[in-house]
């Protein structure tokens, strides 16, 4: 039903051809010019064409202190797939406008951008054709692992994210990304999460439903987080 509902609002939206797609900044980020704290967000939004039915795509942006521009980092199927600086940083994911998942400033910020950057550059599944996207790892698998290496983010990535699942570390039964928990996994296919971050969830297929226990919210697939 979930599904359904999803379908028919993707449905019941005007949209045109996905290439010339709005991508054009959303205004979720102050100007680097001015702005000269660090900054770290996570982004999500829904994903290009009929997909989007199903499946968010999310990404990460970073922002040394003092700097005077943003990173952006996507991991996608074309080419060699982890993409710096290819799109806006803050910007509509071909029509879609963006979540904020995380955001960190400051010292938090500073502290985490190293990690991330580590992580960004050991990451296992950077050669071209790693991509895969379903189960994974895709777009949400590589900022799932990113996540993982920074717990104080505290934060988990929608259920619509399919791929946040897969075990991009190889094991598949561990902590969750943000140390608040334990994770049964296999191979993406199936799985359960328990944890405080991520409160409860059920994954068949790549399709997560369960709830919030932090924030009281159901999550469904397709239609993600409901509540507070």
């Amino acid at each position: 039903m979930p599904i359904a509902v999803s379908a028919l609002l993707y449905a019941a939206r005007a949209r045109g051809d996905w290439r010339s797609a709005d991508r054009s900044s959303a205004g979720l980020l102050p100007d680097p010019r001015t702005h000269r704290q660090a900054l770290v967000r996570v982004f999500s939004a829904r994903t290009v064409s009929w997909r989007g039915i199903l499946a968010t795509h999310a990404w990460i942006v970073v922002k040394e202190e003092g700097a005077g521009t943003y990173s952006r980092f996507d991991y996608t199927a074309w080419g060699r797939p982890i993409w710096i600086d290819r799109f806006v940083p803050d910007g509509r994911w071909f029509g879609s406008v963006p979540e904020t998942v995380v955001g960190l400033d400051g010292a938090e910020a500073a502290a985490a951008i190293p990690r991330i950057r580590a992580v960004i550059a050991g990451y296992r599944y950077a050669a071209p054709g790693d991509y895969t996207v379903w189960p994974g790892p895709n777009s949400n698998t590589f900022v799932a692992a990113v996540m993982a290496a920074v717990p104080e983010m505290r934060a988990s990535l929608p259920a619509t994210a399919i791929g946040k699942d897969f075990p991009y570390d190889g094991r598949w039964f561990g902590p969750t990304p943000s140390g608040t928990g334990v994770r049964l996994n296999l191979g993406g296919y199936l799985g359960l999460t328990l944890g405080w971050v991520e409160g409860v969830e059920l994954n068949i297929l790549g399709a997560v439903a369960g709830f919030d226990l932090r924030r009281p919210a159901v999550k469904l697939p397709a239609i993600g987080r409901l509540g507070f």
